[in-house]
């Protein structure tokens, strides 16, 4: 799996206290569904985290990434 995290989303893992590993566990583990079909956003739900990302191939692009209430 090649991470590759958008300046956007590493700022707001950052003030978030969350890390790269955190982020991938969501990514592998998480509950995810289709948030935008056309740009084919996926988001995945795990423990406290939301991560929004897109894939393509074993390349996954993490949009944004934020703490679930």
């Amino acid at each position: 799996m090649e991470l590759f995290v958008t300046k956007h989303a590493l700022d707001q893992s950052r003030e978030r206290g969350i890390s790269v590993n955190e982020i991938r566990e969501a990514i592998v583990k998480g509950a995810k569904f289709v948030q935008d079909e056309l740009e084919k956003k996926i988001v995945a739900d795990y423990r406290h985290l939301r991560v929004v990302f897109k894939r393509s191939g074993n390349k996954y692009y993490v949009v944004t990434v934020m703490i679930r209430r």
